[in-house]
């Protein structure tokens, strides 16, 4: 089981007991935005998705990860996703599902983490998130952690009739060629 520990938070494998947390997180439609989430989940297909995400990320081009408090308790999920082994990079998105555990730092530690794991054990070049342009939050999380804004893909998220901003941040792996 891959775990990786910060003086904050924990990431570790979803296990089957995440399901309740899952199918909270999926369904609430104040992340459905940034997800691109556009219909409820089941419990059914949320089984069904926690019983196969412990396949390969050299196979499903994907890796969730649930991000714990030091104590043990579920915060939020953090992704590697459209992991590209060719051309050696990999998205990156998380979500810390209540307010009251936001800014304080478990994100940025959670995002350094994963990083760290992306350039030492899967060795990309670069590690990119999407961020729209009215997440302040997300901007300052992804600048602490080293990522630069390097794009602004113009009006293209569209949501509830209105179009915005989406800014690319890259992070690139100085012991990478």
């Amino acid at each position: 089981m891959i775990e990786l520990k910060g003086k904050k938070v924990v990431l570790r494998a979803l296990e089957p007991e995440d399901l309740d947390f899952l199918y909270l997180l999926e369904n609430d439609t104040l992340f459905w935005e940034v997800s691109g989430t556009q219909q409820p989940y089941s419990r059914h297909v949320l089984k069904q998705y926690l019983d196969n995400a412990h396949r390969d990320i050299y196979e499903v081009k994907q890796l969730r990860m649930a991000i714990c408090s030091s104590e043990g308790d579920l915060l939020g999920l953090i992704d590697l996703f459209d992991f590209d082994p060719k051309h050696l990079r990999v998205g990156l998105g998380l979500v810390i599902r209540a307010a009251e555990n936001r800014n304080k730092g478990m994100g940025t530690e959670a995002v350094e983490l994963i990083t760290a794991y992306a350039f030492s054990t899967l060795n990309v070049r670069q590690v990119y998130a999407h961020v729209l342009e009215d997440n302040d939050a997300s901007m300052r999380l992804f600048e602490k952690s080293g990522y630069t804004k390097t794009a602004t893909k113009k009006d293209w998220v569209r949501w509830q009739g209105t179009f915005k901003d989406q800014f690319l941040y890259q992070k690139f792996n100085p012991s990478c060629i």
